[in-house]
């Protein structure tokens, strides 16, 4: 009785491992890639070879002594990335394209955003470059004092040309300066 209990578990555990790998979608894969099953065979046969020179008594210098057994492992790892890349590739091609455009979107507008932005511009110069310093001079030496204004008699605001006032004398027709009240 035991027997038949352990015998239909069994059955019932196969029939859901068939189940699960009918709906699986690398087995699907694999059933209908001819590449894909040429490259396991590929990855298979070239291991195998490979643990045989290893194991012939070479031992492990063969890795690294014997050529023949690393173009082996070369071949090995080489089909097992075709499998790698052949069932990652449909679903990876897409996702990339994807992030590629957005990527180049977000490029486009952030650029068109600093362009026509005086302030967004600022901000990024400031970024790049560091602030920029606000410049105050500041003279050294004692402000001079404005000239005195001229006369109120003087019909021009500047002396002609060649007169003693222009020279740097007193102007023509001027009463000689001196202290006021004296003759």
């Amino acid at each position: 009785m035991a027997a038949k209990k352990k015998a239909a578990k069994t059955g019932a555990g196969m029939w859901a491992a068939g189940k699960a790998a009918r709906n699986n979608p690398y087995v699907e894969r694999l059933i209908d890639d001819d590449d894909l099953r040429d490259n396991l065979r590929k990855a298979f046969e070239s291991s195998r070879l490979a643990y045989e020179r290893i194991a012939d008594g070479r031992g492990p210098g063969a890795i690294v002594d014997d050529k023949k057994t690393q173009k082996q492992l070369k071949q090995t790892a080489s089909s097992l990335r075709a499998v790698a890349e052949s069932l990652q590739g449909a679903k990876r091609g897409r996702k990339r394209k994807r992030r590629g455009g957005f990527l180049m979107v977000l490029l486009v507008g952030g650029g068109a955003a600093v362009a026509l932005n005086e302030g967004l511009r600022k901000k990024a110069l400031d970024l790049l470059f560091g602030a920029e310093e606000e410049f105050e001079y500041s003279s050294v030496t004692a402000a001079q004092s404005p000239p005195p204004p001229p006369p109120a008699g003087s019909a021009s605001s500047s002396p002609p040309p060649g007169s003693a006032a222009a020279v740097g004398g007193p102007p023509a027709g001027a009463p000689p300066e001196g202290p006021v009240g004296t003759s």
